[in-house]
């Protein structure tokens, strides 16, 4: 009897083993809170932005069609910038968190699994960000936030073999969502919220509870 646990002790320390080697398991769960908050943060000052055009546009109706064209893209200028500055801030927290836990769990941020991990994200990633400059070339800007959903989601399921499974349910929510906001279109700002911002949190708190505690 003594063996047989014996064995399984150690049948389950090789697969723990074999899990690390294959697996990038130092994702940190308040990166991804982090991440939803200052998303949650650009939303509300895209939101304000937006507000405040919208009613500038309204005092001037008698304006051209043209100078309501350039106003979206004036729009869309500003949501890019307000999406990149969210992007690097969630980065620079998500990478603090990572490198912390990572060095707790003594696995190397830059072997092969992590840059299979970052190979198979950068890939939509780089795909989607490509796609949204071409929307915005055409004047397509209503496209660019389910766009933005549906390749971040796209990026994370391709993403899950190589670090832990919950990203995978995280990457085919983002992508429904992106549909969502296809369908319902005009509604952009509000499943980017929900999908960078409230999910980001949500998902995050699990993970920090199931593996960060």
């Amino acid at each position: 009897m003594s063996k047989e646990k014996d064995h399984l002790k150690d049948l389950s320390e090789i697969r723990s083993l074999m899990e690390k080697s294959t697996t990038f398991i130092s994702l940190s769960g308040i990166s991804g809170i982090l991440a939803g908050t200052c998303a949650l943060l650009g939303a509300g000052v895209a939101y304000q932005r937006l507000h405040t055009n919208t009613l500038y546009q309204e005092s001037y109706q008698s304006e051209t069609t043209q100078t309501i064209l350039d106003m979206n893209g004036s729009n869309a200028t500003e949501f890019i910038v307000i999406a990149i500055a969210v992007l690097f801030s969630a980065l620079f927290f998500g990478s603090i968190f990572t490198i912390r836990k990572a060095k707790k769990q003594g696995q190397s941020l830059w072997d092969k699994t992590s840059q299979r991990l970052f190979t198979n994200m950068a890939i939509p990633l780089a795909t989607g960000g490509l796609f949204c400059l071409l929307l915005i070339n055409n004047h397509s800007f209503a496209l660019i936030a389910p766009a933005t959903l549906i390749f971040y989601g796209l990026a994370l399921v391709n993403a899950s073999k190589y670090t832990l499974k919950d990203i995978r349910f995280l990457g085919v929510t983002e992508i429904i969502l992106g549909l969502l906001a296809v369908y319902f279109i005009g509604n952009g700002l509000l499943f980017w919220t929900i999908g960078f911002g409230i999910l980001h949190i949500l998902y995050g708190s699990i993970m920090y509870f199931k593996y960060d505690k």
